[in-house]
């Protein structure tokens, strides 16, 4: 029934609830996991006072975050391997997670997301409840919400 499913993280702990879950179901009923993280741009504000804009940072900002967010959806895929399930990895950089999220279920055709309520992580909050409250909103599939 669900071929495919999207498995989009951030590397918290309560993003683990639904990884381990999306794996195990997979395993259970032969699905594919796509492994999905989604990191914002490097932010700042030219409208602060005193504000000098330094983009020297912004390469490495970016490139420490996709990174990070590649360990994240490797981490699944490892998870994936050693129960035998197909997984695929992509990464994404936005301000906006949940439209994202909605593309890439569009773009691999997935028949059901397995997301967390919120993340907590130091980089951005990723999925945070509002972020699931607009998956939840605009899903044209099933989502399968773990807190």
């Amino acid at each position: 029934m669900f071929d495919t499913i999207l498995v989009p993280t951030d590397g918290s702990p309560l993003s683990a609830k639904a990884i381990n879950a999306a794996v195990q179901f997979a395993n259970e009923h032969g699905s594919e996991i796509v492994a999905f993280s989604v990191t914002e741009p490097y932010q700042y504000s030219a409208l602060a006072d005193g504000f000098i804009a330094d983009t020297t940072n912004t390469e490495e900002f970016d490139e420490d975050m996709e990174k990070l967010a590649r360990a994240h959806v490797d981490e699944i895929a490892s998870l994936a391997k050693a129960k035998n399930v197909r997984c695929r990895t992509t990464t994404v950089r936005s301000y906006d997670p949940a439209h994202e999220i909605i593309a890439a279920t569009k773009r691999y055709r997935c028949d059901v997301i397995f997301m967390a309520t919120h993340g907590r992580s130091w980089f951005g909050n990723l999925l945070i409840g509002s972020e699931t409250q607009k998956v939840l909103t605009h899903s044209s599939i099933p989502v399968v919400v773990f807190r």
